[in-house]
């Protein structure tokens, strides 16, 4: 049986596993809409920009303002302010926002 699972896991990692998941990721009501881009105009510590990513990031962003009694613009320029002074910049600020998002989510605080 051990080989059984091995070669399962083999043809997954080879893109070749045609079975269902044991949690399909699509819930039935799932929203194709959330993968959507938007464009938004923000405030990145007084600079105007544009950023677009995907509602559902946008959504979390909301969530995470809300947690900190802020706005969108405010968490978006603490992220920009904190990734240069800890890092010195970052070449993808939109792929940061969506990893922070998704960090975020998997340690959210309980009160949201």
């Amino acid at each position: 049986m051990g080989s059984r699972v091995c070669e399962a896991n083999e043809g997954a990692r080879q893109g070749l596993w045609s079975g269902r998941p044991r949690v399909d990721p699509f819930r039935n009501d799932f929203d194709m809409a959330q993968a959507g881009p938007v464009s938004r105009s923000v405030r990145l510590n007084g600079f105007a920009t544009c950023l677009r990513l995907e509602a559902v990031y946008w959504r979390i962003l909301e969530r995470i303002a809300r947690a900190n009694l802020c706005s969108v613009s405010s968490v978006l320029s603490y992220v920009d302010r904190e990734v240069h002074l800890r890092h010195g910049g970052v070449r993808n600020f939109s792929g940061l926002v969506r990893v922070i998002c998704v960090a975020w989510l998997q340690d959210a605080p309980d009160s949201h």
